[in-house]
Formats: C-alpha cells, sequence, structure tokens
C-alpha cells in the first residue's frame, strides 16, 4: 500500500509505503530505489546485507544510497512503515553527515535516540495504519520546522538532481553548472554534505534504475536497452548492472519476472 505526504512534506518526502511480507524471503537481491528510505520496523524480522555485511535490521533505521550488491531476508508476516525521502532531502529530517549513510542500513535510535523511541513507541502503540502515518508525518513536519537555515540549500540540490534524472541518457557536470547556473564546485560540494553520493553516482543509480524496469517490464535486447538507458555498449551495461546487484541483467529478469508484485515490492522493485 502506497500514501501520499502532506502538502507541506511533498518536496521532501515521495510517499510512504507498507510493506507486509506474506511469504519468507531469504537473501533475496535487494535492488536500489535512488531515494533514501525511513523504516520502521513494527513486527517480524528482516535482515540486510551490504557488499557482504550482514546485519540483522533494527526497529527502525535509514537506509541511504545503495551502489553495492546488497541482499535482503525477512520472516513472513513482518510489517514495515517507509517514508520515501528525496536524494536530497535527508539533511532536512537528520543532522549527521548523509554520507554517513550511504551503503548503510543505521539504527536511528543511534542517531536520535529519545525522539525516535518516542516515534517509535507511539507508533506501536497504534492500531491504524493510518493513525501510524500521521505519527511519522508529524515527526518530519517538526524536523523540517528545525531546519529552515538549510531550506535554501537544498532546495537549489533538489533542482540539480531533478535535472539528472530528468537527462539519464548523459551525464556532465559542466552541462549542469551552465544549465542550472552554478559552479561545478559548487555542485560536487552540495552534494557531499546533501546527497551523501557524487553527481556522477547518483546519475549511474537513476540510469541503472531505469534499465532495470526495462528489463522487468519488456522483453528488449540487453543492447537496446543498454543504448535506450545511455550506456556506451552492451558490455558496459552488463559491467554497471552487476556493480550494483552482484549479478547480470538476464538473471535479474529471469528472478523478477517469475515474482508476483508484493514480492517485488519486499525487494525494492517498482517502489
Amino acid at each position: 500500500m502506497e500514501f501520499a505526504p502532506s502538502e507541506i512534506l511533498k518536496p521532501f518526502v515521495q510517499k510512504y509505503i507498507v510493506v507486509n511480507i506474506t511469504d519468507t524471503i531469504e537473501n533475496e537481491i535487494f535492488y536500489p530505489s535512488g531515494f533514501i528510505d525511513l523504516v520502521i520496523r513494527s513486527s517480524g524480522y528482516a535482515a540486510t546485507s551490504i557488499n557482504g555485511t550482514f546485519k540483522s535490521t533494527p526497529e527502525m533505521e535509514l537506509l541511504g544510497h545503495l551502489t553495492l550488491p546488497t541482499t535482503v531476508s525477512a520472516w513472513k508476516g513482518t510489517e514495515i512503515l517507509i517514508a520515501r525521502l528525496y536524494p536530497y532531502s535527508c539533511s532536512l529530517f537528520f543532522k549527521n553527515p548523509i554520507s554517513d549513510f550511504t551503503n548503510s542500513a543505521t539504527n536511528i535510535f543511534l542517531v536520535n535516540s529519545k525522539e525516535a523511541k518516542e516515534l517509535y513507541d507511539k507508533i506501536g502503540s497504534c492500531q491504524s495504519l493510518l493513525k501510524k502515518i500521521n505519527l511519522l508525518e508529524c515527526y518530519l513536519i517538526g524536523k523540517l520546522r528545525e531546519s529552515e537555515r538549510t531550506y535554501a540549500s537544498v532546495v537549489n540540490v533538489s533542482r540539480i538532481c531533478n535535472y539528472i534524472t530528468n537527462n539519464i541518457e548523459a551525464f556532465s557536470t559542466k552541462k549542469i553548472s551552465d544549465e542550472i547556473g552554478v559552479s561545478e564546485r559548487y555542485i560536487q560540494k552540495q552534494f557531499q554534505e546533501r546527497v551523501g553520493l557524487q553527481p556522477v553516482s547518483l546519475h549511474a543509480s537513476h540510469r541503472f534504475i531505469k534499465s532495470l524496469n526495462q528489463i522487468i517490464s519488456t522483453q528488449s535486447s540487453l543492447t537496446s536497452i543498454a543504448y535506450d538507458c545511455g550506456y556506451y555498449d552492451q558490455a558496459h551495461f552488463v559491467k554497471e548492472f552487476k556493480r550494483f546487484t552482484g549479478i547480470a541483467p538476464l538473471q535479474a529478469r529471469k528472478s523478477l519476472t517469475k515474482n508476483d508484485e508484493e514480492n517485488r515490492k519486499a525487494v525494492n522493485v517498482g517502489l
């Protein structure tokens, strides 16, 4: 299930997602989304392995940008509430260096112990899903109001991120600089502080996501997908795909097309 954020949060939160694990999954490939996820697990058990490092997921975590092969396991009956944050908005809600969260599942209780624990306890005492989302919204709005000093720079970075995601076939920091009207040095500095990835890495992530959607929804050849998504050739596409997932594109197609929509949501595909 998916829910839209309130108007004040729409520029920074893409949506809320509720995932219910109906069948246990073990060591499934977890595909990058291009977003940062605030994840609240209200029941069950889940674990991730990022680039070979296994970690049981805490009750409340921040899953940063993923650029390395990742797998996920989750018990049947696990319920997860996700606030999906745009790649530039994390610094409005969390004061840590955003790069700390990249390729990491961070326990929010260690980042903001008191407020996070209070939020988790309130959500855990609610039976109504809408009330749980409302509590999460109130928490995020409160953090947003505390971040007025960083608002303007985040808006500037959002313009750059949107430009990158809307021009996925080609990448040039200089071209972005000319189009947006800011220096290349400014772009690099703001991305380090606000996104946790360099622009070229964000571009690569969204190019991968576009190719993954074609892998799932079409029977196009790898060569056709490669050129459509801006890769040099099929070999370049396969190499980049493996860098993100650890498997080849045709392996992903075979695995994902045989699974139903709920299973694909559990492994972060199609969200």
